[in-house]
């Protein structure tokens, strides 16, 4: 867990990652929870749609009912995100391979956060195209 530890710590820059973890998502969370972030998970088994990804990620972080499940309103709802908040998201790669350029547009946004954005550390967990973000070490 160096990789995710570092980032709850403030010693790595949150974002978007690869990484490879055997941590059951318990452990992850109350990891997060124990630093003072917030935590979401999607199970990502079978998610290969955009609408569905983008359902999916409302449903983990608890986004209110008036979610639009569109880009825009991801943007805006983890700007309104309580605090810092991991997200682990199991089995992404159906949907990175089903619709690449959404993938790539969904990352993006779930990885640019402006500096008075709540911190936001995405973890993509399991085998997926490794070009696609770099690798939480």
């Amino acid at each position: 867990m160096s990789g995710l530890a570092a980032v709850l710590a403030g010693r790595h820059a949150p974002g978007v990652h690869r990484w490879e973890s055997a941590l059951d998502v318990a452990s992850v969370r109350h990891a997060a929870e124990h630093a003072g972030w917030g935590f979401g998970y999607v199970d990502g088994v079978g998610l290969d749609a955009r609408d569905d990804v983008l359902r999916a990620l409302g449903d983990a972080l608890a986004f209110p009912d008036h979610y639009g499940a569109n880009l825009d309103a991801l943007n805006d709802c983890l700007r309104d995100l309580p605090g810092p908040t991991v997200l682990l998201w199991d089995a992404w790669s159906g949907f990175a391979r089903a619709e690449p350029r959404w993938f790539r547009l969904v990352v993006e946004v779930l990885g640019d956060r402006g500096a008075a954005d709540p911190a936001v550390e995405v973890l993509l967990r399991g085998p997926g195209p490794a070009e696609v973000v770099p690798l939480l070490g």
